[in-house]
């Protein structure tokens, strides 16, 4: 599906190219003429922008799937590596294809996102004045996210997908699946390319191009008014893949969450081929018996844990206030993130004690908790923030 949607992209984005104007003073106004006087000019733009949403949605659940199945272990393990920098790149995409329509929500999301980068010590304002081109978001900027967009991330895009592929192929094609008491065959186990994975995956494409087709008839991709850089909208939010990181800042100092955490998960995703495990099941979902059940507790556990976490947060904690002579990145930082840790890892001890579970099992309900918290993170980043980025909840 992802190849599909990748192809999408491509030849409408190609289609694009004949109206879009990269410059801050002809950008929008290419946009509304896109709109109004090519003909399917919208709707050839919707199908980019929501086929764009979907790649970044299923590329996740591909690589979800992929490590809950297990078929990340050798001789997988550099392909778990080039799928992560296929996710990233694709985030990359999106993100610098935001900007384009230089609206006002897309500027934003841009300034914020990129304001995020002045946080980096000792290198952010050097990085952000790189990232923007300059100091302030312009014509700098949009000249970089255009050359980006349409030709140095999708050509790392497409010469990696490839290489991927290909990788799948060596180490012996796609994991069988297998059920929990299911003893895996001591041969190897082949399932002939064509026509059992062209079927499926032909079936699979055509399902996401109708889906696709269909949203885009009836829903708009967003165009708000044309970019202000005088006047903020309220709230003024980043693009929904990194709202959980923006949620993130709002309850920790941005030393932990602009850097510490997101590099940290970033590395535990990177390293999880090359970790020692003593449970190692290719094509069994969740591992076990008992790591589905394991699983199941640790993802209720970081949904009920987050939002309790979260209303505390807004409504009952203020460790700056408590701590006025500290610094931020200790009071909001250091002691927040070490409660935290505390919590997790005693609830990974009792998981693992209740349980019995073997270290694989209780590496993936850790991975599941932290997943599950994230996406608590980002869906009150979409739907429960309001002015100000004050919690709604009614």
């Amino acid at each position: 599906m992802s190849v599909v949607l990748a192809i999408l992209l491509a030849g409408t984005g190609i289609l694009l190219l004949f109206a879009y104007e990269p410059s801050p003073e002809r950008a929008y106004d290419s946009i509304l003429a896109l709109k109004d006087r090519f003909l399917f000019g919208g709707f050839v733009r919707n199908i980019h922008h929501w086929s764009g949403n979907v790649l970044i949605v299923v590329a996740f659940l591909h690589l979800l799937r992929v490590y809950l199945t297990g078929a990340f272990h050798p001789p997988r393990q550099l392909n778990w590596v080039i799928g992560m920098i296929l996710f990233l790149l694709i985030l990359m995409s999106g993100f610098t294809g935001y900007l384009l329509p230089w609206d006002q929500l897309s500027y934003w999301a841009v300034t914020i996102c990129t304001g995020m980068l002045e946080t980096v010590p000792l290198a952010g304002p050097s990085l952000q004045r790189v990232v923007r081109g300059g100091a302030e978001i312009g014509p700098s900027t949009l000249s970089i996210f255009y050359a980006l967009h349409i030709a140095i991330l999708p050509a790392l895009l497409f010469l990696l997908m490839p290489f991927h592929f290909w990788r799948v192929r060596k180490a012996g094609g796609l994991v069988i699946p297998h059920g929990p008491d299911e003893e895996p065959s001591p041969t190897v186990e082949h399932v002939p390319t064509i026509p059992n994975l062209t079927t499926r995956e032909f079936v699979a494409g055509l399902v996401i191009i109708a889906l696709v087709l269909a949203w885009s008839v009836f829903a708009n991709a967003p165009l708000e008014a044309k970019a202000n850089p005088g006047m903020s909208p309220n709230p003024a939010k980043a693009p929904w893949y990194f709202l959980g990181i923006q949620e993130l800042m709002l309850h920790f100092d941005p030393l932990f969450s602009v850097l510490i955490v997101p590099a940290a998960l970033l590395g535990l995703f990177l390293s999880l081929p090359y970790l020692k495990y003593d449970l190692v099941r290719p094509g069994v979902w969740l591992i076990s018996r008992k790591g589905r059940t394991s699983g199941l507790y640790a993802a209720l556990a970081a949904l009920i844990f987050t939002l309790l976490a979260i209303l505390a947060d807004e409504y009952l904690l203020s460790f700056e206030t408590w701590l006025p002579g500290v610094p931020p990145a200790i009071s909001n930082g250091l002691l927040p993130m070490a409660i935290f840790l505390a919590f997790f890892g005693g609830f990974l001890a009792w998981m693992r004690r209740k349980f019995e579970l073997s270290k694989s099992e209780t590496m993936q309900a850790l991975l599941l908790f932290l997943l599950a918290a994230f996406l608590v993170l980002t869906l009150t980043g979409i739907f429960l923030r309001g002015e100000g980025m004050k919690l709604v909840l009614f």
